[in-house]
């Protein structure tokens, strides 16, 4: 397992922190989701066979935020 940080932009509340956990935990590989809106960040610790960085990325940006 290894342990992403990951910029993100449009996080302003408790339902975006739900939104992207509910959604990157979804993902296969993936062990553990952080969101810290204060930080502006996501931290997902994951199996990048399973679930590459790409991936992790795209399914944030589905739920409608930028990675930056």
């Amino acid at each position: 397992m290894e342990k992403t940080v990951i910029k993100v932009e449009g996080m302003s509340c408790d339902h975006c922190v739900k939104a992207i956990t509910k959604a990157v935990t979804a993902l296969p590989g993936i062990d553990g989701v952080n969101v810290d809106l204060k930080a502006g960040t996501v931290m997902v610790e994951h199996d990048s066979a399973q679930s590459p960085l790409d991936k992790i990325k795209a399914e944030i940006e589905d739920q409608g935020y930028d990675v930056v």
